[in-house]
């Protein structure tokens, strides 16, 4: 389902600084200077469908990163990464929602864009909405919503994509309680279906429950890819509380 082959990021800590000429034909050790960084680097792994993946790391060390990847939003200075399905992204997920339109308009312009044909959309509208607990504010432009609120419309569009991959990113940390408690079902009747679950988290609960198998990440390498237990018992033992 996806496939990833020596993967690099390259990334600069000093945006004022510019590259010239000589640098566009210069190997690749020349070509790093010394404002840059490998946000990633080397990172090899296969998912086949129905895996639940679960990417373990301190802040700062490339998860995110590789999500953006696996999505396509983000491409890779080394290597490559093959997703063979399309993909339903919860990552910055409130990217995308225009401020001035409101949120009934913004449900049929975001499902409309990630894929879902005009007659889909009505059939899922009032769920997508009822979900979300936006009935009040349906005719509320999205800028007037809550932070709170704005995530929760977000995820009850891009929960319901019929895509075979879902990308998620810290998306379970927000929101209140109850809340929380629907996105965890929604997730596992996602997994239910089937589908191929990347998913970044801190909270070790989470991805104990949701994930089968973790990939852990320290300095933008590829420390461990095995079973859940074992990336985020190791992750532990290296960085107790």
């Amino acid at each position: 389902m996806i496939s990833a082959t020596g993967l690099g990021v390259r990334f600069r800590r000093n945006r004022g600084s510019r590259r010239n000429f000589k640098d566009l034909f210069a190997g690749r050790k020349r070509r790093s200077r010394p404002g840059e960084f490998w946000a990633l680097r080397d990172i090899s792994f296969d998912v086949r469908p129905g895996e639940a993946i679960g990417v373990v790391g301190r802040n700062g060390q490339g998860k995110s990163t590789l999500l953006k990847l696996v999505a396509g939003v983000l491409f890779p200075d080394e290597g490559r990464v093959r997703v063979n399905a399309g993909v339903a992204p919860l990552i910055e997920i409130t990217g995308g929602f225009v401020g001035d339109l409101t949120v009934r308009d913004n449900v049929w312009l975001m499902a409309g864009l990630h894929g879902l044909r005009r007659a889909e959309i009505a059939a899922r509208f009032d769920e997508i909405i009822g979900f979300a607990g936006a009935e009040d504010v349906t005719d509320t432009p999205f800028k007037h919503l809550s932070s709170g609120m704005k995530v929760r419309v977000a995820f009850s569009v891009i929960s319901q994509l019929d895509e075979p991959v879902l990308l998620v990113d810290e998306v379970l940390a927000v929101g209140d309680k109850a809340f929380r408690a629907k996105c965890y079902g929604r997730i596992e009747e996602l997994l239910a279906e089937g589908k191929t679950l990347f998913m970044v988290s801190h909270n070790e609960r989470d991805l104990r429950t949701f994930c089968t198998r973790g990939l852990y990440l320290d300095r933008g390498k590829l420390v461990l890819d095995g079973p859940i237990d074992d990336v985020v018992d190791r992750y532990n033992a290296d960085h107790p509380a």
